[in-house]
């Protein structure tokens, strides 16, 4: 029931002592994810909350079997640790910081196509599978296992559909947070395609902001999957040229406005919901 962060994952936590990790840590392990072992370089041997700490990310997969990390680490050394991620073959990265430089993203993109490694963020609240364990920072207790699949550019956002959706009887097999930022390590156009792909997902919401492409790219993806694909776009009302909250959450010379998003999954024949309350009633409507 999930895409991505399953039952076979096994985590570590890069940047392990530090206090937000710390932190992090304790709930996710609540939460009942599978978390097997941290790295902080020269703090190996060590144990934080009896998760066991090694010096390298290569000796955690050794030691550990460890094929997913989370990443809570300061965003001018957030490229290293991911890079590092990537080359010891993990299956999943997720990458907590903010204000990670572009010039870095894309790098840290290049290599994880190549590699064929998942990397989801920078600027993202993480990923939850419902019923298996979270990697990221979002509040578990929002979240029900189920069979909508959900990609957001927004945390917060997310957390508020997932409330509507459990009203309405429908739970979540996972939620990806895109992020952010201008540029993200995955595309929303790949995430579609992973849960097309995934039998325990029916529909999929996608929770997105005004800024940037990539719902406006995802639109040729929608044409070719077989689930039912709903939407929202957040920023109706914002000015132009004005920069609103994530980085990326700017529209410039009309473009990346709600409007254009909303008429190109509209073409595309995604169903987009103009009050985050509509959600649940377009679902039932796809799922019909």
């Amino acid at each position: 029931m999930s895409i991505l962060l399953t039952k076979e994952t096994r985590a570590i936590v890069q940047g392990i002592t530090g206090r937000m990790a710390e932190i992090q840590l304790r709930w996710m392990k609540e939460y009942g994810t599978n978390l097997v072992g941290g790295v902080t370089p020269g703090k190996g041997g060590t144990y934080v909350n009896g998760v066991p700490v090694f010096d390298s990310v290569a000796e955690a997969v050794e030691k550990c079997g460890a094929n997913a990390s989370v990443i809570f680490i300061p965003a001018q050394y957030a490229k290293t640790a991911t890079l590092e991620a990537i080359d010891a073959k993990l299956d999943l990265v997720v990458m907590i910081p903010e204000h990670v430089a572009v010039k870095d993203v894309m790098e840290i993109k290049q290599r994880a196509q190549l590699k064929g490694v998942w990397v989801i963020g920078p600027n993202t609240p993480g990923i939850i599978s419902p019923g298996i364990g979270k990697l990221g920072i979002m509040p578990a207790n929002m979240f029900r296992p189920g069979r909508i699949g959900m990609i957001s550019r927004s945390g917060t956002l997310a957390y508020e559909v997932a409330g509507y959706l459990n009203e309405a009887g429908f739970g979540q097999s996972t939620l990806v947070g895109l992020g952010g930022d201008p540029v993200t390590a995955s595309s929303l156009a790949s995430l579609l395609a992973e849960f097309d792909q995934d039998s325990d997902t029916d529909a999929v919401v996608i929770v997105g902001e005004i800024g940037g492409s990539a719902e406006e790219n995802a639109s040729e993806t929608i044409k070719k999957i077989s689930k039912p694909v709903i939407a929202y776009f957040a920023g109706k009302t914002a000015p132009q040229d004005k920069k609103m909250g994530h980085a990326g959450a700017i529209i410039k010379s009309g473009q990346g406005t709600v409007e254009a998003k909303a008429a190109a999954l509209s073409a595309a024949s995604a169903l987009v919901a103009q009050r985050i309350s509509d959600i649940p009633g377009l679902v039932q409507k796809a799922l019909r």
